[in-house]
């Protein structure tokens, strides 16, 4: 029987994999207030999901008809760059134990989400979902993308054999509430929020970020997010992974000067061109998500000003 895309039945079961995490976060706020009301996490104590054994019985004892594979170990250059085998490893064995869990227990409806860094280091700008496995990865972060990529085909593999209808996202960089503003193991934007914010607050002269500062990026706010996978879960149905962004991008220098402005630094910028910058621009085309009918909503000095607001307000208490 062919798949038609329809509103999800908010009595049902839906796992969200990785809850807790920036984008699991958000993803469960949001189904929360559209009133799903059987809603299923497990923290990284409550279930190891490097544990095939521990997550085949949770599948088989909860049952879930919907789920959201949002579990991975991420980080920023250093992280990634550091430790390559831990990124590659842990997150293989993150994938192949859900999804095949998920076949087991007959998941009707599942959401795999990857990253843009899956997508060759030199593709042609914007980025088109069909540039997938055309050229070489980012040095950096390969290890993370071959798992990321390895992800996607076992999601179309799993369409092409058993014929469910299982989906791949793939996000842009991601902000907002729950991020990880480590020191050495955050992402770009909020390691720069941590930066700049402390800074302001003890009054330093100058701040010192890595790289030249004209790399590009696409940054797009968690809750946006989160509605785009609701979406697409209830609006497309196809093999090819989706792009998930704004269209738009801007330089590393200028995110770095609208953060100072937003949390009020007003020292100078300095740039560590000895350290790497990493891709050089990673615009996603989004057109393959416009034509499902979803577009991004919340701005970028909105989003950062309100990303801003939540890190304060978690001081003492945000991991590390």
């Amino acid at each position: 029987m062919t798949f038609v895309p329809a509103p999800l039945d908010r009595t049902s079961t839906f796992y969200v994999a990785g809850h807790r995490g920036l984008v699991g976060s958000a993803i469960w706020r949001l189904l929360e207030a559209e009133g799903f009301t059987d809603l299923v996490g497990r923290t990284s104590a409550e279930l190891d999901l490097k544990d095939r054994a521990a997550v085949f019985a949770f599948f088989a004892e909860t049952k879930p008809r919907y789920v959201v594979l949002a579990a991975a170990k991420v980080g920023g250059i250093l992280a990634n760059d550091t430790y390559p085998l831990d990124f590659l490893s842990e997150n293989l064995q993150i994938q192949v134990n859900v999804l095949d869990a998920a076949v087991a227990a007959g998941v009707e409806r599942l959401l795999f989400l990857g990253s843009s860094c899956i997508y060759p280091r030199l593709a042609e700008q914007p980025i088109r979902e069909d540039s997938l496995l055309t050229g070489h990865l980012e040095p950096t972060n390969d290890a993370y993308a071959i798992a990321k990529i390895a992800g996607i085909l076992q999601v179309q593999a799993v369409r092409r054999q058993l014929g469910l209808a299982w989906i791949s996202a793939m996000p842009t960089n991601l902000y907002g509430p729950g991020d990880n503003f480590s020191p050495v193991g955050s992402h770009v934007l909020p390691a720069l929020i941590r930066r700049y914010d402390e800074a302001a607050a003890s009054g330093a002269a100058s701040v010192t970020n890595w790289g030249t500062g004209t790399p590009r990026r696409e940054f797009l706010h968690v809750d946006d997010m989160a509605s785009a996978c609701l979406h697409l879960m209830e609006h497309y149905d196809g093999p090819e992974q989706v792009n998930v962004g704004t269209g738009s991008d801007v330089t590393i220098r200028e995110i770095a000067e609208t953060i100072a402005r937003v949390v009020g630094f007003t020292g100078t910028t300095e740039w560590d061109t000895s350290k790497p910058d990493g891709t050089p621009q990673k615009l996603l085309d989004v057109s393959k998500l416009a034509d499902a009918g979803w577009t991004s909503s919340i701005g970028l000095e909105d989003g950062l000003r309100s990303t801003v607001e939540w890190y304060r307000a978690q001081a003492g208490v945000l991991r590390e």
